[in-house]
Protein backbone atom coordinates (compact mmCIF):
# COMPACT_ATOMS: atom_id res chain seq x y z
CA UNK A 1 0.00 0.00 0.00
CA UNK A 2 1.77 3.42 -0.93
CA UNK A 3 1.77 6.28 1.44
CA UNK A 4 -0.97 7.98 -1.05
CA UNK A 5 -3.36 4.95 -0.35
CA UNK A 6 -2.75 4.68 2.95
CA UNK A 7 -3.68 9.08 3.89
CA UNK A 8 -6.82 8.84 1.15
CA UNK A 9 -8.04 5.66 3.53
CA UNK A 10 -7.39 7.52 6.68
CA UNK A 11 -9.40 10.52 5.13
CA UNK A 12 -11.85 8.74 4.11
CA UNK A 13 -12.65 6.80 7.36
CA UNK A 14 -12.22 9.90 9.46
CA UNK A 15 -14.88 11.52 7.15
CA UNK A 16 -17.11 8.62 7.67
CA UNK A 17 -16.42 8.86 11.76
CA UNK A 18 -17.59 12.50 11.94
CA UNK A 19 -20.50 11.76 9.74
CA UNK A 20 -21.72 8.97 11.82
CA UNK A 21 -20.91 11.08 15.18
CA UNK A 22 -22.00 14.63 14.04
CA UNK A 23 -24.79 16.81 12.42
CA UNK A 24 -22.52 17.95 9.58
CA UNK A 25 -25.32 19.66 6.97
CA UNK A 26 -25.67 22.92 9.30
CA UNK A 27 -25.69 25.57 5.92
CA UNK A 28 -22.90 28.74 6.22
CA UNK A 29 -25.44 31.15 4.03
CA UNK A 30 -27.81 30.51 7.02
CA UNK A 31 -25.49 32.57 9.44
CA UNK A 32 -24.83 35.26 6.58
CA UNK A 33 -28.81 35.70 6.33
CA UNK A 34 -29.80 35.39 10.15
CA UNK A 35 -26.06 38.24 10.77
CA UNK A 36 -28.07 40.59 8.10
CA UNK A 37 -31.69 40.21 9.26
CA UNK A 38 -30.16 41.20 13.49
CA UNK A 39 -28.11 44.30 11.61
CA UNK A 40 -31.62 45.30 9.61
CA UNK A 41 -33.51 44.37 12.97
CA UNK A 42 -30.91 46.25 14.98
CA UNK A 43 -30.91 49.66 12.32
CA UNK A 44 -34.86 50.32 12.52
CA UNK A 45 -34.54 49.94 16.60
CA UNK A 46 -31.74 52.29 16.98
CA UNK A 47 -33.87 54.72 14.53
CA UNK A 48 -36.93 53.95 16.71
CA UNK A 49 -35.59 55.01 19.99
CA UNK A 50 -33.68 58.16 18.55
CA UNK A 51 -35.93 59.37 16.56
CA UNK A 52 -39.34 58.53 18.24
CA UNK A 53 -38.37 58.64 22.15
CA UNK A 54 -35.29 60.97 21.63
CA UNK A 55 -32.91 57.80 22.76
CA UNK A 56 -34.89 57.03 25.67
CA UNK A 57 -36.57 53.42 26.13
CA UNK A 58 -39.05 53.42 28.60
CA UNK A 59 -40.17 49.72 29.92
CA UNK A 60 -43.89 49.30 28.77
CA UNK A 61 -43.82 51.87 26.47
CA UNK A 62 -44.79 51.34 22.98
CA UNK A 63 -41.53 51.60 21.28
CA UNK A 64 -40.50 49.22 23.83
CA UNK A 65 -43.11 46.81 22.22
CA UNK A 66 -42.00 47.57 19.23
CA UNK A 67 -38.51 46.96 19.76
CA UNK A 68 -39.00 43.65 21.49
CA UNK A 69 -41.28 42.98 17.94
CA UNK A 70 -38.21 43.61 15.99
CA UNK A 71 -36.10 41.25 18.15
CA UNK A 72 -38.95 38.73 18.12
CA UNK A 73 -39.40 38.86 13.92
CA UNK A 74 -35.19 38.59 13.34
CA UNK A 75 -35.43 35.24 15.98
CA UNK A 76 -38.12 34.05 13.69
CA UNK A 77 -36.71 34.79 10.55
CA UNK A 78 -33.51 33.77 11.60
CA UNK A 79 -34.47 30.00 12.68
CA UNK A 80 -37.05 29.73 9.63
CA UNK A 81 -34.11 30.04 7.41
CA UNK A 82 -31.76 28.31 9.12
CA UNK A 83 -34.19 25.09 9.27
CA UNK A 84 -34.38 25.64 5.11
CA UNK A 85 -31.17 25.67 4.42
CA UNK A 86 -30.28 23.38 6.97
CA UNK A 87 -32.66 20.69 5.42
CA UNK A 88 -31.94 21.73 2.32
CA UNK A 89 -28.86 20.94 2.55
CA UNK A 90 -29.65 17.30 4.32
CA UNK A 91 -31.88 16.34 1.63
CA UNK A 92 -29.07 17.31 -1.20
CA UNK A 93 -26.70 14.80 0.96
CA UNK A 94 -28.69 12.25 1.43
CA UNK A 95 -28.80 12.87 5.10
CA UNK A 96 -31.22 12.34 7.66
CA UNK A 97 -32.44 15.69 8.99
CA UNK A 98 -33.92 14.45 12.47
CA UNK A 99 -31.88 11.19 13.91
CA UNK A 100 -29.98 11.09 17.24
CA UNK A 101 -27.54 13.16 16.20
CA UNK A 102 -30.23 16.42 15.49
CA UNK A 103 -31.98 15.74 19.21
CA UNK A 104 -28.60 15.57 21.50
CA UNK A 105 -27.70 18.74 19.12
CA UNK A 106 -31.21 20.73 19.90
CA UNK A 107 -31.21 19.27 23.44
CA UNK A 108 -27.85 20.49 24.53
CA UNK A 109 -28.58 23.87 22.60
CA UNK A 110 -31.95 24.16 24.02
CA UNK A 111 -31.61 23.73 27.56
CA UNK A 112 -29.35 26.44 28.05
CA UNK A 113 -31.15 29.16 25.70
CA UNK A 114 -34.41 28.50 27.37
CA UNK A 115 -33.20 29.00 30.39
CA UNK A 116 -31.47 32.22 29.66
CA UNK A 117 -34.54 32.95 27.36
CA UNK A 118 -36.68 32.73 31.27
CA UNK A 119 -34.16 34.40 33.03
CA UNK A 120 -34.37 37.12 30.53
CA UNK A 121 -38.26 37.59 30.75
CA UNK A 122 -38.48 37.76 33.95
CA UNK A 123 -35.80 40.36 34.47
CA UNK A 124 -37.75 42.44 32.09
CA UNK A 125 -41.47 41.92 34.03
CA UNK A 126 -39.23 43.10 37.10
CA UNK A 127 -37.85 46.05 35.33
CA UNK A 128 -34.40 45.22 35.36
CA UNK A 129 -33.58 45.20 31.85
CA UNK A 130 -29.92 47.46 31.55
CA UNK A 131 -28.29 44.25 30.92
CA UNK A 132 -30.69 42.14 28.45
CA UNK A 133 -28.05 42.35 25.82
CA UNK A 134 -25.22 41.23 27.62
CA UNK A 135 -27.51 38.24 28.79
CA UNK A 136 -28.27 37.24 25.41
CA UNK A 137 -25.47 37.41 24.12
CA UNK A 138 -23.87 34.68 27.44
CA UNK A 139 -27.44 32.21 27.18
CA UNK A 140 -26.46 32.06 23.39
CA UNK A 141 -22.68 31.55 23.48
CA UNK A 142 -23.17 28.75 26.19
CA UNK A 143 -25.75 27.39 24.02
CA UNK A 144 -23.63 27.26 21.41
CA UNK A 145 -20.37 26.06 22.97
CA UNK A 146 -23.06 23.09 24.67
CA UNK A 147 -23.73 22.24 21.20
CA UNK A 148 -20.61 22.19 18.88
CA UNK A 149 -19.05 18.67 20.01
CA UNK A 150 -22.47 17.54 18.08
CA UNK A 151 -21.72 19.78 15.03
CA UNK A 152 -19.30 21.27 12.95
CA UNK A 153 -16.33 22.86 15.06
CA UNK A 154 -16.67 26.26 14.23
CA UNK A 155 -19.66 26.74 16.38
CA UNK A 156 -17.91 26.49 19.23
CA UNK A 157 -15.72 29.47 18.69
CA UNK A 158 -18.76 31.65 17.21
CA UNK A 159 -20.49 30.74 21.19
CA UNK A 160 -16.99 31.25 22.83
CA UNK A 161 -16.84 34.82 20.65
CA UNK A 162 -20.40 35.39 21.70
CA UNK A 163 -19.67 34.79 25.46
CA UNK A 164 -16.83 37.15 25.06
CA UNK A 165 -19.09 40.02 23.78
CA UNK A 166 -21.30 39.60 26.44
CA UNK A 167 -18.77 39.76 29.50
CA UNK A 168 -17.37 43.04 27.70
CA UNK A 169 -20.88 44.47 27.66
CA UNK A 170 -21.22 43.85 30.96
CA UNK A 171 -17.83 45.31 31.86
CA UNK A 172 -18.91 48.44 29.40
CA UNK A 173 -22.11 49.65 30.40
CA UNK A 174 -24.16 51.70 28.21
CA UNK A 175 -22.66 50.03 25.60
CA UNK A 176 -24.65 46.72 25.24
CA UNK A 177 -26.63 47.74 22.53
CA UNK A 178 -23.69 47.70 19.91
CA UNK A 179 -22.38 44.63 21.12
CA UNK A 180 -25.47 43.03 20.43
CA UNK A 181 -25.17 44.39 16.80
CA UNK A 182 -21.64 42.94 16.79
CA UNK A 183 -22.35 39.25 18.45
CA UNK A 184 -25.67 38.71 16.45
CA UNK A 185 -24.79 40.76 13.43
CA UNK A 186 -21.40 40.95 12.60
CA UNK A 187 -20.17 37.71 13.48
CA UNK A 188 -22.86 35.84 12.09
CA UNK A 189 -22.68 37.17 9.14
CA UNK A 190 -17.98 36.07 9.22
CA UNK A 191 -18.52 32.65 10.54
CA UNK A 192 -21.28 32.20 8.07
CA UNK A 193 -19.01 33.08 5.11
CA UNK A 194 -16.37 31.25 6.67
CA UNK A 195 -18.60 27.85 7.15
CA UNK A 196 -19.67 28.49 3.59
CA UNK A 197 -16.21 28.65 1.72
CA UNK A 198 -14.74 25.65 3.93
CA UNK A 199 -17.95 23.54 3.91
CA UNK A 200 -20.76 24.60 1.47
CA UNK A 201 -18.79 25.57 -1.38
CA UNK A 202 -16.82 22.79 -1.86
CA UNK A 203 -20.21 20.19 -1.58
CA UNK A 204 -20.68 22.50 -4.73
CA UNK A 205 -18.12 21.59 -6.73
Amino acid sequence: MTKEKYLDDLQEIRSIMQKSSRFISLNGLSGVLAGSYALIGAAYAYWLVEEKSKGILVLGSTIFWQCLGILATVAILSVGTGIWLTTRKAKKNRESIWDAKTRSLLGHMLVPLLAGGLYICISLWQGRYGQSGALMLLFYGFSLVSASKFTLGYIKYLGLSEIVLGLLSVSLPGYGFWFWVLGFGVLHIVYGIAMYFKYDRISRT
